[in-house]
C-alpha cells in the first residue's frame, strides 16, 4: 500500500474511532503513530518523531495566548458580566416581541469579545438568559436554539482560542486575523437577531416580552457592562495597534477581568482555585488535541496526500469557487460531530495547500485571511447543525425539560441565516477585509 493509499484510509479509521468515543486527541494521536509506523518500518524513527513534535508543537510562544483568554473567560463568569451584559441588552430591547432572546444573542456577542470560546459562552449565558427566558413566556424551542445560535458568537467575535490556532498553522497575523473576523460576527449577530424578529411575528405565541424599563434604570444597567467594554478595546486594540503583543495582549485582559471579577465579589481565593483548575483542565485538552493533530499531520506529510492533493486540484481544471465551496461543505459536514478546533487542526494542513493554489484574486495574505474567517464561520454552523450540534446538547443539558425536537425544529432558521451570510462571505471577500484595508 502507498503512502497516499494509507493517508486516504486513515481518514475513515480516525472517524470511526472518534465514533467509538475515544477521545479526538488520542485517536489522532493513534492515527499519526500507526501510520508513520507503517511508513517508516521500525519504532525507532516513530519514538524520535514523538519527541520533536512534542517539543517543536509545546515551546511554541504562541500557544501560551490559550490558557490565558481561557483564564479570562474564567473570570469574566465569576464576576458576573455575563448576567451584566444580558440585563443590559434587556433593558434596551427587552420589552420587544422577542426582545428578550435578541438581548440574549446581543449578550452572547458581548460575552463573546472576553471568552473566546463557543461552547462556554453558550453554557455560561444558558445559565443566565434560560431563566429569564422562562419568566417572559417563551417556548422552550426558540429559548434553547436562539441560546445555541448565540454561543457561536464566541469564536467568531474576536478574540478566539480557534483564530490563534488558525494563524499559528498557516503563519498568518493574529491580530489581522482578529480584526477580520469582527465585521462578519456582527453580521452574524444582526442575523440572529433578524430571525427572532421573524420568528415572533409568524409565531407570536411562542415568543414573548418583559415590561418597558424607566430610562433611568437602562442607563444603570448599561453602566455595569462598562468593564467589558474595556477590556476588549484594551486587548483586541492594543494587539492590533502593536501596543503589546497577542500574548501580552491576553495576559492584560485576564488581569482585567480578574479584577473586575475581584471588585464584583466573585473572584476570593475558593474561586481562583476553581477558575485556575478550570483553565488547567481545558488548556490540557486543548493542547492534547493540538499534539495528536500534530502527529497525525506528520504522518500526512510523511504520506504526501496534502502536496499530490494540491497538485492534483491545480491541475484538475475546476473552478476554484467550486473547490471552495466544496471543501465548506465538508466542514459543515464534520462540525455536526466534531468540535471546532479539532476540524481546524485536522483538516488545514491538508486543505490550505490545495486552496493556496488557486487563484481567487488575492494577495496571499488576505486570501489566507478570508479563509480562516469563512473556515471559522462554517465550523460554527456544524455546531448547530442537527441532528449532532454540540452547542444545541450543551444548551439542552441545562433545560432538561424541553425536547431536543423542538430545539432541533427552532434552530433550522439560525442555520439558514448562517448560510445566507456564508454566501454572502464567499460572494463579496472585501466585506471580511474591510477593516483592514482602510
Amino acid at each position: 500500500m502507498s503512502g497516499i493509499e494509507l493517508a486516504a484510509w486513515s481518514f475513515p479509521v480516525l472517524l470511526l474511532l472518534i465514533f467509538i468515543r475515544i477521545p479526538i486527541g488520542l485517536a489522532m494521536l493513534l492515527c499519526g503513530l500507526g501510520g508513520a509506523w507503517v511508513i517508516y518500518g521500525s519504532a525507532d524513527p516513530i519514538l524520535n518523531q514523538l519527541k520533536q513534535v512534542t517539543y517543536s508543537t509545546f515551546s511554541n510562544y504562541n500557544l501560551s495566548v490559550i490558557p490565558l483568554f481561557l483564564l479570562m473567560g474564567q473570570f469574566a463568569a465569576l464576576g458576573g458580566l455575563s448576567q451584566a451584559l444580558f440585563k443590559a441588552a434587556e433593558a434596551w430591547i427587552g420589552h420587544r416581541k422577542g426582545g428578550v432572546a435578541m438581548a440574549a444573542v446581543g449578550a452572547c456577542a458581548g460575552f463573546g469579545a472576553i471568552c473566546g470560546s463557543s461552547l462556554a459562552t453558550a453554557a455560561t449565558m444558558g445559565q443566565v438568559a434560560l431563566p429569564e427566558l422562562k419568566r417572559a413566556g417563551y417556548a422552550g424551542g426558540i429559548s434553547t436554539a436562539a441560546l445555541a445560535a448565540g454561543g457561536t458568537l464566541g469564536i467568531l467575535i474576536p478574540p478566539s482560542v480557534v483564530l490563534v490556532i488558525y494563524a499559528i498553522l498557516t503563519e498568518q497575523n493574529i491580530a489581522k486575523l482578529f480584526l477580520a473576523a469582527f465585521v462578519p460576527g456582527l453580521l452574524a449577530a444582526l442575523g440572529y437577531m433578524i430571525v427572532i424578529a421573524i420568528y415572533a411575528r409568524l409565531r407570536p405565541n411562542e415568543v414573548g416580552s418583559m415590561p418597558p424599563m424607566p430610562m433611568k434604570e437602562r442607563w444603570s444597567a448599561t453602566a455595569k457592562v462598562w468593564p467589558v467594554l474595556v477590556i476588549f478595546v484594551a486587548v483586541v486594540g492594543g494587539i492590533y495597534t502593536g501596543l503589546f503583543t497577542p500574548t501580552e495582549g491576553a495576559a492584560i485582559g485576564a488581569f482585567g477581568t480578574g479584577l473586575a471579577a475581584w471588585f464584583a465579589g466573585g473572584l476570593n481565593r475558593k474561586t481562583l482555585l476553581g477558575a485556575v483548575l478550570g483553565t488547567a483542565m481545558a488548556t490540557g485538552m486543548i493542547f492534547m488535541i493540538v499534539l495528536g493533530a500534530g502527529l497525525y499531520n506528520t504522518f500526512l506529510a510523511l504520506s504526501q496526500l496534502p502536496q499530490e492533493t494540491a497538485q492534483l486540484v491545480a491541475g484538475s481544471g475546476l473552478s476554484p469557487w467550486l473547490v471552495l465551496v466544496g471543501i465548506l461543505v465538508i466542514y459543515v459536514v464534520l462540525g455536526c460531530f466534531m468540535d471546532s478546533l479539532s476540524m481546524i487542526l485536522l483538516t488545514i494542513p491538508v486543505f490550505f495547500p490545495i486552496v493556496t493554489v488557486l487563484d481567487f484574486g488575492l494577495t496571499p495574505e488576505e486570501f489566507a485571511i478570508w479563509f480562516g474567517i469563512l473556515v471559522l464561520i462554517v465550523v460554527e454552523v456544524g455546531l448547530i447543525t442537527p441532528p449532532v450540534g454540540m452547542n444545541l446538547f450543551v444548551i439542552n443539558s441545562m433545560a432538561k425539560d424541553i425536547p431536543i425536537m423542538h430545539t432541533y425544529r427552532a434552530v433550522l432558521p439560525f442555520v439558514a441565516s448562517d448560510m445566507i451570510r456564508t454566501a454572502i462571505l464567499v460572494a463579496f471577500p472585501a466585506i471580511t477585509l474591510f477593516l483592514l484595508r482602510i
